[in-house]
């Protein structure tokens, strides 16, 4: 398996030769390429992929590129100094120009192809050649892996152009998602989110593509237009991009006998998922069934906290598939993502996910998703005895575990020791009929008001003298909880930091890349900067403009309130 290199210095890293020093590719030293593939990366066209756990590609540069944004946070943990954003073998390298390396950094990138399930059903439709062998990274190439500041990253173009996996499209991410995906991954770390995270922003100052859209002022469920978008790409970096998809289709191989090397092969990506996302959480000394056994529960409670924290902050992703299920537990793919602001358990942003994929819906998404992942590795089992009925165990504690951790998460929310189901009950039926804006509820029940009259600044409704005095017993009924026994001072401070200010407001953020295609790049930055601190009191000024209701013209407007996958 990898090595583990330390950093070279514990220095800021200055240079972009100090920067390649630190590569070190175990996912192209460890697992097996695709045999098929071409010996200089240009692999760009689609096409069936048999075996082999990844496809080396090269990434198709951004023509004119111009940057545009970096993440001083997270370059700041990396250890890397902001004058390399700067950089201009570095800006070469993240606009898609894999010239520009030098050793041990390699001139090649790789693509890795991944199943599609949903709601635990296999699907291979979406592969144009009716097998699941086509489907995968269509438009994400990772181009280095490497060791920054003692932790292991994987660094991976969204928007690098077509792969094998493309299925016939351009590979390209427009500047409006990728101005979103930059955005949205350091707000969620913000908020203290498990999830992948953005290194840079480039646009083409001479790509455009075409991609359907909203008119301004439409209220469509579909795009009614046709847009032409400069094209960007963006960096996102995690531990590792290996997905619950990815097992899967290892273990669909295996378990039909695709090829001689299936089982082996699958053996090979769990011993290197093992290595990369918990190796400091399982014990190498045990028997790899046990290790297994150990997978599975610590992936559960990964996942199952995760989505818990998503209902915190009011996120739906959309579209949980298997594929954008990372098997490290952490949130990936912010592709038709949004935030709640007028609270309903319903709540959906993308016109193709439907109710299943609704926001009180996706820990129900999760189970599939980890049911994907047992099914996947249980051929590796097969003849273990006792380890299997574990890994089994593991599997149908799922949903308990996951009850516990939403149960938690709400009593953290409400300020409460533990979990009240009738108060919770009686809460979510007067949020429901008072349309609250999620986020400024919370926020403001954080302060621990003595009337309703605080609670008010959140409702989107004008309400009856008998829904005010359901609200007001509810409130009495409360605080007589957390005001009595504790600090309610600790208990508000408490409940600040679980219930932010400050959240994704989609007609907020469409100004921010309406403008960045015009070469205004302000309002992103702006963005940037207060989403980067969203449970802190910022400015007046910032409190007037990002902490308020939304507008009525943006209720049930195409592109805000709603919009399609079209990236």
């Amino acid at each position: 398996m990898s090595h583990r290199p330390t950093s070279l210095t514990s220095a800021l890293v200055t240079t972009f030769d100090e920067f390649v020093a630190l590569a070190d590719y175990s996912l192209m030293d460890n697992l097996n390429p695709d045999p098929d593939a071409s010996s200089d990366g240009r692999d760009h066209h689609p096409r069936q992929v048999f075996s082999g756990h990844f496809v080396p590609v090269t990434p198709t540069p951004l023509p004119q590129p111009e940057y545009i944004a970096h993440s001083s946070t997270f370059f700041n943990e990396l250890g890397l100094s902001e004058e390399l954003a700067l950089n201009e073998e570095f800006g070469r390298i993240f606009s898609g120009d894999l010239s520009a390396t030098i050793a041990p950094m390699r001139r090649v990138g790789w693509a890795t192809g991944y199943a599609l399930s949903i709601y635990g059903t296999e699907y291979t439709q979406q592969c144009p050649f009716g097998t699941g062998n086509g489907y995968g990274d269509g438009r994400a190439i990772s181009v280095f892996e490497g060791v920054l500041n003692g932790q292991r990253w994987e660094m991976q173009l969204k928007g690098g152009g077509p792969t094998p996996y493309c299925r016939g499209a351009d590979g390209r991410a427009v500047l409006r998602s990728s101005v979103r995906e930059f955005l949205a991954q350091e707000f969620m770390h913000a908020l203290r989110v498990p999830t992948s995270r953005s290194l840079t922003l480039y646009v083409s100052k001479s790509e455009t593509v075409t991609r359907p859209w909203y008119s301004e002022g439409s209220s469509f469920a579909d795009p009614d237009i046709l847009m032409d978008n400069p094209v960007a790409i963006s960096t996102r970096v995690a531990p590792s991009f290996l997905r619950v998809g990815q097992l899967e289709l290892f273990g669909r191989r295996a378990r039909n006998k695709a090829h001689h090397l299936a089982l082996d092969e699958l053996r090979m990506l769990a011993e290197h998922l093992i290595d990369r996302e918990y190796q400091n959480d399982i014990d190498q000394k045990l028997d790899f069934p046990e290790q297994l056994v150990e997978l599975a529960k610590l992936f559960r409670q990964r996942l199952t906290s995760l989505v818990a924290n998503w209902l915190r902050v009011g996120y739906c992703q959309g579209n949980f598939n298997s594929d954008n299920c990372a098997v490290g537990g952490f949130t990936l793919d912010y592709g038709p993502f949004g935030f709640c602001e007028i609270f309903d358990t319903e709540f959906q942003p993308w016109t193709g996910g439907g109710r299943h994929f609704s926001f009180f819906n996706q820990p129900a998404a999760a189970e599939a998703n980890f049911h994907m992942f047992w099914t996947a590795l249980r051929p590796l089992l097969m003849g273990s005895g006792e380890a299997l009925e574990q890994f089994d165990h593991v599997r149908s504690g799922f949903a308990e575990a996951m009850q516990h951790q939403i149960q938690l998460m709400w009593a953290a929310k409400l300020g409460l020791e533990e979990y009240e189901p009738k108060l919770f009950a009686t809460l979510l039926e007067l949020m429901l009929r008072s349309k609250v804006d999620y986020t400024i509820f919370f926020r403001e029940l954080s302060y621990i008001p003595d009337d309703i009259s605080a609670l008010k600044k959140s409702f989107y409704l004008d309400t009856s003298q008998e829904l005010d005095e359901q609200w007001k017993s509810w409130l009495d009924n409360w605080r007589s909880r957390v005001c009595t026994g504790g600090d309610v001072v600790e208990v508000s401070t408490k409940m600040k930091q679980t219930n932010p200010k400050y959240t994704w407001r989609e007609w907020l953020v469409v100004p921010a890349y309406q403008l960045a295609m015009q070469g205004d790049y302000s309002l992103v930055k702006e963005l940037q900067q207060v989403l980067t601190s969203p449970y802190d009191e910022q400015s007046k000024q910032v409190e007037d403009k990002y902490y308020r209701l939304k507008p009525n013209q943006y209720v049930n407007a195409g592109g805000v309130s709603h919009y399609s996958c079209s990236s």
